[in-house]
């Protein structure tokens, strides 16, 4: 009541005492702030009604909270079915990837956004994620996102460490229009394993000695694409990561 009454929305007199005094009109204000506040209007949008109270505002008052639930309503349906896509995104994961086995795959082009930075461990990645996320305005989500991934040093790979990233970076939709690198179109030798990611080790040898073994050319650097990680589980024999090597045939 003294919430409202410093909101000048309640203004009950006072005895001379100073205790204050409710009248049958207070009261039916009273009742109708809390049903107003029940229907989620605001208490300036309240205060603005009570100043001025007629049919028309009345009907003007309802049409606005109308308005309000239906932007609401928007908002939460686009938040289910973002929500909605990330446990679809880690079913597929687990469901669909073909573990340990070396592929020839032709990948169509992909948009994204990616940020330089020197990586050798996991807090660092961390850092520069939440970087890009606050350059794109926390755009880019992070639970159920497989599309999250890392760029190799390809001098360090060269040199047997797997370790080494050059920049993290996200994939974006087809028809985004905010993107600052694009994966180009073509063949790429891919693997995808379950595990720690110590095990890329063995995995980028056997890769890179499949291109060898047929007279591949890598293009640029390799990628690591995380999609399932520490965000999804703790259990690290529950990791999903894909590697991806640009190549020309």
């Amino acid at each position: 009541l003294m919430y409202y009454e410093k909101l000048e929305i309640l203004n009950p007199i006072r005895d001379d005492n100073g205790y204050r005094l409710y009248s049958i009109s207070d009261i039916w204000r009273l009742n109708l702030i809390k049903e107003l506040k029940s229907l989620g209007f605001s208490f300036k949008m309240i205060k603005e009604y009570l100043d001025k109270r007629d049919i028309s505002s009345t009907n003007n008052l309802l049409k606005n909270g109308i308005e309000i639930l239906d932007d609401q309503i928007y908002r939460l349906l686009k938040q289910k079915e973002n929500m909605r896509k990330r446990m679809y995104a880690i079913a597929d994961t687990y469901e669909n990837s073909n573990l340990n086995n070396i592929e020839l795959s032709y990948l169509k082009e992909r948009k994204g956004i990616i940020l330089n930075g020197q990586i050798k461990r996991d807090e660092e990645f961390d850092l520069l994620i939440q970087k890009l996320q606050k350059k794109y305005d926390n755009k880019i989500g992070i639970l159920g996102n497989s599309n999250v991934g890392s760029v190799f040093s390809m001098k360090s790979l060269q040199e047997g460490v797997t370790t080494d990233f050059e920049s993290v970076f996200c994939f974006l939709n087809d028809d985004t229009d905010d993107y600052n690198i694009v994966f180009e179109e073509g063949y790429y030798v891919t693997l995808t394993y379950a595990g720690d990611y110590s095990n890329n080790k063995e995995h980028i040898k056997n890769m890179f000695d499949f291109i060898e073994e047929n007279k591949l050319i890598i293009t640029g650097n390799p990628i690591e694409i995380y999609k399932i990680d520490i965000h999804e589980t703790e259990k690290v024999e529950e990791f999903i990561t894909e590697i991806q090597i640009p190549i020309k045939c």
